[in-house]
């Protein structure tokens, strides 16, 4: 994504169908062209008449939101948090065969949860656990140990310090479609196009972060 104000919606990776039949084409074309252009647009015209943050990357601004005035910290939240949100989660996916590689992040995950498996369940318990809008995230703390969080609304992680790996977005619209309300049928295609040779790079980097 851009560094700075005016922030842009930058294409998916894939094309709108390319994660059939788990995420079908339609909510793809409406999450990302509707649901995440709102999320940009709002976020520009709340830095429009802002000149002293529009320097300021999307990380800071959302990592400093308790800082700036009232009105202005609430967008950034909702609306800043909107767009970082919803890039990560559309990057974190793929069809592309070399998503299964997942690298060092695999050996962590065994360390940290006692098998992939075990990590697939519990993550699938947090994203259910969300109680109406959310994600569930999987994140490497302070420590340097993956574990995984949820967040509310359009909250984000990194303000708790906390590095991301890989989300899933649990709002209705990411899923209801094709789903209407079976989140957990959603959670498990979703599973199926992790991009996790993305999900590696991302880890990667939160530990170098970390040294």
């Amino acid at each position: 994504m851009n560094e700075h104000y005016p922030f842009v919606n930058p294409p998916l990776p894939y094309p709108y169908d390319a994660l059939e039949p788990c995420i079908d084409t339609m909510t793809m074309c409406l999450h990302h062209d509707r649901h995440l252009q709102t999320y940009v647009n709002n976020l520009n015209a709340t830095l429009k008449d802002c000149p002293d943050l529009q320097s300021w990357s999307l990380k800071k601004l959302l990592c400093n939101a308790d800082c700036l005035q009232k009105d202005v910290q609430k967008s950034v939240r909702n609306n800043g948090g909107g767009v970082y949100n919803h890039i990560f989660y559309f990057n974190g996916m793929s069809n592309a065969e070399s998503r299964c590689q997942a690298g060092m992040l695999y050996y962590a995950l065994v360390v940290d949860f006692g098998s992939v498996e075990d990590f697939y369940k519990e993550f699938k318990e947090k994203a259910l656990s969300v109680f109406g809008s959310g994600y569930a995230w999987l994140v490497v703390d302070q420590k340097g140990k993956l574990k995984i969080v949820t967040t509310a609304n359009q909250d984000t992680p990194m303000v708790q310090n906390l590095c991301p790996v890989l989300t899933i977005d649990v709002w209705e619209h990411a899923y209801y479609l094709k789903h209407y309300n079976e989140r957990e049928a959603y959670i498990q295609n979703w599973f199926q196009v992790i991009d996790w040779e993305q999900a590696n790079k991302n880890y990667r980097k939160c530990m170098a972060c970390r040294c």
